[in-house]
């Protein structure tokens, strides 16, 4: 596990040695205040020497300045190193997940990845600034101050280490029931943000259904999850305080009577036995001692609730990006040829159907190919293939003579467009959106991209044109001004292929069209890929191909395909009448 974040903490290394650094000078001056108390009653007040007063009582306001400034810059580091872990951690995740192929992805749900990304690296850093600091002060403490009582009496002293089996047990018993309950919590907040996620992004579908009380039941069965893990867990934890504070006062009431009788017997003589500077000081060591080992276990509380949120955040960290770039990849695509050699695929593994069967079909560079099938067909995870969106089960997919995964991630990608059904415009303007595209694209190139899209029309009828505001989601725009300015930014990405994955369905036919006559007209030597379930939108393509549960049944042109494909006929008659 510390292998996974040793970059993060070393990212910090400067910080945290200075905290832990700092915490020790604290911890020191803190131990030998006591001591020095014991000097101050003993030889000062006790002996009635106002100089030994003076003295040691200087001695003790040096040493709190120091316990006080050593604190602070303590403090100042350790803040320092769990926000710049925690930052450092948030960067990994994110970066780790633009790694992801879509098979990573659909391994993890929305909502969770989300609660990783906050709660859980929340969690993490909590824990870790717990650590650097809290840990190594109790531990410390724990430590020196079990020293300086033995050194003072050893045989009061031994009752301090009656408290050490008794924590052990108890934090063995925490965990064991604490734990459990904590990682189920966590799996509660996923399914949480799942909803709210959902929720918010549907909130024109619930409201048009009017289901608002049953997205409302379903968030709140989720809040409840929540509430009484937490209360559960929360109970466990707060039983341990009554617990620590009762051991405690039973230890120093029995240091105190012991002490107290060691002090009668002596008549408060140092050579004779215990004084009372030395009792006080005892006490005070074990006070100490006990409040540090209490603080431990508070320690290994937030260690258990962050133990859950550092195992999710390293599921994360360690997934294996199932694409990754060949050893020596190849940087440049020369041509637009694509072709399918024996392709089967499936989503998962260990799934029992396949979802493309037996593919074989080779498509010239530069044509414009049409897709048409039932839903299921396979359509869309036929063109995500070509891109290496997923990997192919089993088989080959070329792309301008040389297998995908011989190319570089990056050079393959850019010389794929798609378009999506389902387009998302991000905040910012029109113009910002466009750029996601091509980040150096001219006002000119932009224009003529479009221009092609048929987007320029409706952008030159805004008062602010290219520089018009985009609300989240693009939710200011129309479902076909989204599709018309997604096909212009894939546009200006100028790849050698681009893919249209049914990104017209929201624009009228006659749009529809001269998209269609622009692209082919304009993009001449660009292979074309257009999925529809409009024939009249695939007529005119060069080759169209026909799917039906997974396999490609027919690839011809329109008018050979009437004649030679039931299924494309049934279609082309259906939509006809």
């Amino acid at each position: 596990m510390f292998s996974v974040f040793k970059n993060s903490i070393l990212r910090v290394k400067k910080e945290t040695i200075l905290s832990m650094l700092f915490i020790l000078c604290e911890t020191a001056f803190e131990i030998v205040v006591p001591f020095m108390m014991a000097k101050l009653i003993d030889l000062g007040i006790e002996s009635s020497n106002m100089g030994n007063v003076y003295k040691f009582g200087l001695i003790i306001i040096a040493l709190v300045i120091g316990q006080g400034l050593s604190g602070v810059f303590c403090a100042v580091f350790a803040v320092k190193a769990g926000t710049g872990f925690a930052f450092d951690l948030r960067e990994r995740l994110f970066r780790k997940l633009q790694t992801f192929a879509f098979a990573n992805i659909d391994k993890f749900s929305t909502g969770s990845l989300v609660t990783r990304s906050t709660t859980d690296i929340s969690n993490v850093q909590r824990a870790f600034q717990m650590v650097i600091r809290g840990a190594i002060r109790s531990l410390s403490m724990c430590i020196f101050s079990l020293y300086f009582a033995f050194n003072i009496n050893a045989e009061i002293a031994k009752y301090f280490t009656f408290m050490i089996p008794t924590l052990l047990i108890s934090f063995i018993i925490l965990s064991k029931l604490a734990m459990p309950i904590f990682e189920k919590m966590f799996t509660a907040f996923d399914s949480l943000n799942n909803i709210m996620s959902e929720n918010i992004h549907g909130i024109r579908v619930v409201k048009t259904f009017n289901r608002e009380d049953y997205e409302y039941a379903k968030m709140k069965k989720s809040a409840d999850d929540i509430y009484n893990y937490s209360v559960k867990a929360e109970t466990y934890v707060a039983l341990w305080d009554p617990f620590m504070n009762i051991s405690i006062y039973v230890i120093l009431i029995i240091i105190s009577w012991i002490g107290a009788k060691a002090i009668i017997a002596s008549g408060n003589n140092p050579e004779l036995g215990l004084t009372t500077g030395k009792l006080m000081s005892l006490i005070t060591y074990g006070l100490q001692m006990l409040m540090s080992l209490m603080f431990m276990s508070m320690i290994y509380v937030m260690l258990v609730i962050s133990s859950a949120s550092i195992k999710r955040v390293e599921e994360v960290l360690v997934e294996d990006t199932k694409i990754k770039n060949p050893e020596n990849p190849i940087y440049n695509v020369d041509n637009a040829e694509i072709e399918f050699k024996n392709v089967n695929f499936k989503y998962k593994e260990d799934a029992k159907s396949r979802v493309l069967k037996d593919i074989s079909i080779k498509i010239n560079s530069g044509d414009m190919i049409g897709i048409i099938g039932g839903t299921g067909a396979g359509k869309s995870s036929f063109v995500n293939l070509i891109p290496r969106l997923y990997d192919v089960s089993t088989g080959e997919v070329y792309v301008g003579g040389h297998n995908v995964k011989e190319y570089d991630l990056n050079t393959l990608r850019k010389s794929v467009g798609i378009v999506l059904q389902k387009n998302i415009l991000f905040s910012g303007t029109i113009e910002s959106n466009l750029r996601f595209g091509n980040e150096n694209a001219t006002l000119d190139e932009m224009k003529e991209a479009c221009d092609i899209a048929c987007a320029l029309e409706f952008i030159n009828e805004k008062p602010e044109g290219f520089a018009t505001k985009v609300e989240q989601s693009g939710n200011n725009f129309s479902g076909g001004q989204k599709q018309r300015l997604s096909i212009a930014r894939t546009i200006l990405k100028k790849p050698r292929i681009i893919i249209f994955d049914d990104s017209t369905s929201a624009v009228d036919t006659k749009t529809d069209a001269k998209i269609r006559n622009a692209i082919k007209n304009k993009l001449p030597n660009t292979t074309k890929i257009i999925i529809s379930q409009r024939i009249i939108s695939l007529k005119e393509c060069d080759k169209i191909i026909v799917m039906d549960n997974g396999r490609i049944i027919a690839y011809d042109s329109h008018e050979k395909l009437l004649e030679t494909c039931n299924l494309y006929k049934e279609i082309y008659d259906v939509q006809n009448s």
